[in-house]
C-alpha cells in the first residue's frame, strides 16, 4: 500500500537539492533515514475544520503554523501533509504527530504602533485602521490582544484582553511625539508580553502587528536582537510600512527583514488611506493557517537555535513559516 505521507518522507533529498541550488556555497544537508510517521498523523482529518481538536504540545514537540499561497498571494486551503517537505536542523522529523488545515487557534496579537513625531500627520488614520482590525479579528472568547505605542520608550495602553472597548480606548490613548526606538519596542513586546503568553496551555497563534516607517534612532538593542526575541517568543511580525514616499529606504528593508525572519509578511500601502486593506489581508491570513506538530530528530535541550526549512513540493505554491526556533533548556 502506498504511504499517504510519501511526499514528506522524501523531504530530505528534495529539500537538500533546493537548498543547494539556492545556497551553492553551503554544505549539503546530511541524508537521514526516513522519519517514522506517528499513527496519530495518519489518522488526522485534514479537511477544513474550524473547530479542530485541541492540540497538546509535548516538551520536545514543535508546533509549526504556516500559510500557503500561490505566487499571486491567493491562499490554498486544500493542501495535504504529503504535499510538503520539512527539515528541522537539516534533519527530517522523527515523528509527525498531527496535521490540520485551517485550525482555529486562539490568537495572541500585539498592536505595536509607532507614535514618534515623524508620523504625526497620518496618526489618526493609523488609529482608525487599528481599531477596525481589532473589532474584526477578535472573534472568540479565547482570543486576546494588547496595544503598545512607542517613541523613545514603549508604552502599554491596553494590556491582554478581549474587551473591545478597553482595546479601543488603548488605541485612542496613544499620542504622537518624540524619537523612535523601534527595536526596543519589538524586543520589549516579545520579552514582556508574548514570551510566556501560551506557556502551560494549548498552542496559540502569536503575532505582532507593527505600524512604523522602520526608521530607528533611539534603540539600545540591535535589529538582530529584536528578531531573536521574537523567535524565542515564537511570534511572527506583520509589518505595515507608513513610508508614503516613492523611494524605498533603509526603513523599508528593516520592516521586510523583521517580517521575513519571523515568518510574517510586510506591507507597503501606497497611501495612508490604504492601511485598512493591509489589516484586512493580515486578518485573512491569521484565519487561513495550517498546523503541523512534529518531534524533531536528535533533539537537544541546549537553548540553541534550530533552523526550519519547509517547502511545498508543487513549486507553484509558496509556504510562509517561521525560520526556526530556540530549543528549551532543561
Amino acid at each position: 500500500m502506498i504511504n499517504k505521507h510519501f511526499g514528506l518522507l522524501l523531504a530530505p533529498a528534495f529539500l537538500t537539492a533546493i537548498l543547494a541550488a539556492q545556497q551553492p556555497a553551503a554544505p549539503a544537508a546530511p541524508q537521514p533515514a526516513a522519519p517514522a510517521v506517528d499513527a496519530q498523523a495518519s489518522n488526522t482529518d485534514s479537511s477544513m475544520d474550524v473547530n479542530a481538536p485541541t492540540i497538546k504540545i509535548g516538551v520536545n514537540e514543535v508546533n509549526l503554523i504556516f500559510t500557503v499561497t500561490d505566487r499571486r498571494g491567493h491562499y490554498n486551503p486544500n493542501m495535504k501533509l504529503n504535499d510538503f517537505a520539512l527539515l528541522d536542523d537539516q534533519k527530517a522529523p522523527a515523528h509527525v504527530n498531527s496535521f490540520h488545515q485551517q485550525i482555529n487557534l486562539p490568537l495572541r496579537v500585539g498592536i505595536v504602533i509607532d507614535t514618534s513625531s515623524s508620523i504625526h500627520s497620518r496618526f489618526q488614520f493609523e488609529q482608525q485602521a487599528a481599531t477596525e482590525f481589532l473589532l474584526q479579528i477578535l472573534k472568540a472568547r479565547s482570543d486576546r490582544a494588547f496595544v503598545m505605542g512607542f517613541d523613545v520608550t514603549p508604552n502599554i495602553t491596553a494590556d491582554w484582553t478581549n474587551n473591545l472597548d478597553a482595546l479601543q480606548t488603548g488605541v485612542n490613548r496613544l499620542k504622537p511625539g518624540g524619537g523612535t526606538a523601534l527595536f526596543d519596542a519589538v524586543y520589549s513586546a516579545c520579552r514582556d508580553k508574548l514570551l510566556d503568553a501560551s506557556r502551560g496551555q494549548e498552542p496559540v497563534r502569536k503575532a505582532i502587528i507593527l505600524l512604523s516607517d522602520g526608521d530607528d534612532d533611539q534603540s539600545r538593542v540591535y535589529l538582530g536582537e529584536a528578531i531573536k526575541e521574537c523567535q524565542r517568543a515564537e511570534t511572527i511580525i506583520y509589518a505595515i510600512s507608513t513610508n508614503w514616499t516613492p523611494s524605498r529606504g533603509q526603513g523599508d528593508k528593516v520592516m521586510e527583514q523583521m517580517a521575513s525572519e519571523t515568518g510574517g509578511q510586510s506591507f507597503f500601502p501606497p497611501s495612508v488611506e490604504d492601511i485598512s486593506q493591509s489589516f484586512t489581508n493580515i486578518q485573512e491570513e491569521l484565519r487561513s493557517q495550517y498546523a503541523l506538530t512534529y518531534t524533531p530528530a536528535d533533539f537537544k535541550y541546549d537553548g540553541a537555535f534550530r533552523p526550519i526549512y519547509l517547502y511545498c513540493n508543487d513549486r507553484r505554491y509558496l509556504v510562509r513559516a517561521k525560520k526556526g526556533y530556540f530549543a528549551p533548556r532543561q
